[in-house]
């Protein structure tokens, strides 16, 4: 499904049917919160949607009664006074026949199924839905590109504010703090992640918590952060050095923004996110740095700050345009630090746009 058809008109919630035929199945219960969100609006933490093929029904609690009807759309709700897993599994059971549901086995645990057949008597048989609503929405609608562009221009912002405070002196938990406060200044609800800030041989880490070491002269900093903003996700990384670079750090440093770059041109619709790995990847073999990119070079970004699909090697998933994907090698020596440069980019029907507008050259401060 393109962008094209995601903008047609069709609410989320009949595109979803769409796929009911390939499924084979009669209804689909979404258990992950941001699945229930993207469906229906409803972004509260206790729910349950259940969607046949004429009828979209929310469970959720009296917690959420006023926020619910304010926020639900193309949903009929139900608040359920004796737990939303009976409530569901008393609608399936008063339904015609034995009816075929689709579910997401990562997101509905054994426990809420067997909950879930208990209260339906019996009457359901189950399918795995094969992650139908992440296909959906890893094709950004119009809307959902606008606040993805917001974000990532807000979690720019966050980068430039932050320079002038990365100085020696200042802890790695100190500067992520400060960070995290711009955001919210900036209008954001929060970090889309914990912020990683990690100086000198941590920055070798790629996901090191920041912790109360200071930043020090001479050493690598590496800042990996993103912020919410009206529910959509931003992923932006930059390295700096604090003083004069020596020669291998340069080296490094050109060497992963021009896999970087590599990746980005590599990106349009009909490309597999295996061959932009493999362009990222290339372009660090022939300089000699390949055995110091220990990860995959991307991921899909949206309501989660990691979504389908993945940019690793081998993988076979085919970009469309509407998709918003993170492009971020690095490199990671031990002893000596880390080096990661990270876009939000969108697949546009000519290749590629970056959302994220950060300076990416080399800073030393």
């Amino acid at each position: 499904m393109g962008a094209k058809e995601q903008n047609s008109g069709r609410s989320r919630i009949d595109r979803l049917r769409v796929f009911f035929s390939e499924l084979h199945t009669d209804a689909v219960l979404v258990s992950h919160p941001a699945n229930i969100r993207y469906l229906c609006g409803f972004s509260g933490s206790a729910g349950l949607l259940l969607v046949d093929s004429t009828h979209a029904t929310l469970f959720t609690d009296s917690r959420y009664t006023f926020q619910a009807r304010q926020e639900v759309l193309e949903a009929r709700v139900q608040i359920a006074r004796n737990g939303i897993v009976r409530a569901a599994g008393d609608v399936l059971r008063k339904g015609r026949g034995q009816p075929l549901v689709g579910y997401s086995a990562s997101h509905l645990t054994v426990a809420q199924k067997e909950a879930l057949q208990t209260a339906a008597g019996g009457r359901v048989r189950w399918l795995k839905d094969a992650s139908v609503v992440e296909r959906l929405r890893a094709v950004k609608d119009r809307e959902e590109l606008v606040r993805m562009r917001d974000a990532a221009e807000l979690i720019s912002q966050v980068y430039r504010r932050a320079l002038p405070l990365i100085k020696p002196g200042i802890s790695e938990l100190e500067l992520a703090g400060k960070m995290e406060f711009t955001m919210k200044q900036l209008g954001a609800s929060g970090p889309s992640f914990d912020t990683i800030v990690a100086s000198g041989a941590r920055s070798a880490w790629a996901h090191a918590r920041p912790t109360s070491k200071p930043l020090r002269k001479s050493e690598l900093v590496v800042m990996d952060h993103g912020a919410i903003l009206r529910g959509y996700c931003s992923d932006l990384t930059r390295t700096v050095f604090l003083g004069r670079a020596p020669q291998k750090v340069r080296r490094l440093y050109s060497g992963v923004l021009e896999a970087q770059q590599a990746a980005k041109e590599a990106i349009g619709p009909g490309v597999t996110t295996g061959e932009v790995d493999a362009a990222a990847r290339g372009v660090l073999r022939r300089q000699g740095f390949a055995k110091y990119f220990t990860h995959s070079t991307g991921h899909g970004i949206g309501l989660e700050v990691h979504e389908m699909p993945r940019l690793g090697s081998g993988e076979k998933f085919v970009l469309q345009e509407g998709m918003v994907i993170t492009v971020e090698p690095g490199v990671y020596v031990e002893g000596l630090g880390g080096i990661r440069i990270e876009d939000d980019v969108v697949v546009t029907e000519g290749g590629s746009s970056d959302l994220t507008t950060a300076p990416r050259e080399f800073v030393e401060l």
